[in-house]
């Protein structure tokens, strides 16, 4: 007897609901540009290894919004500096993969 038994005994009046997988196109709060291409740059500061991303053409709010999104979705530290998103640690697969799932273009630079 497993744990979906257990509750279909306990609760014999309950009626599951239906999932439906809705394939909807992903909004996004952020301004999704194309051209130019985003850089996601591998640089050492201070002797840590950070992914650095540059050139994003949108609001200032924009790009908060960007860095936040990045951030939360891998758990990871960083900011904005300077018109650039730092973030800790060297992600430059990942944030690339989510940027282009996103709808940007990325090129990676350096190392």
């Amino acid at each position: 007897m497993d744990l979906a038994d257990a509750l279909r005994n306990a609760f014999p009046d309950h009626e599951p609901e239906e999932t439906v997988a809705s394939n909807e196109e992903k909004s996004f709060d952020f301004y999704v540009h194309t051209t130019p291409t985003l850089q996601c740059c591998y640089e050492k500061r201070k002797g840590k290894a950070t992914t650095v991303i540059k050139s994003y053409e949108g609001t200032p709010a924009d790009f908060k919004k960007l860095a936040s999104a990045i951030k939360k979705r891998f758990n990871i530290g960083g900011g904005i500096k300077s018109d650039d998103i730092v973030i800790q640690g060297d992600y430059r697969e990942v944030i690339m993969k989510f940027l282009k799932e996103c709808g940007f273009t990325v090129k990676r630079v350096g190392g």
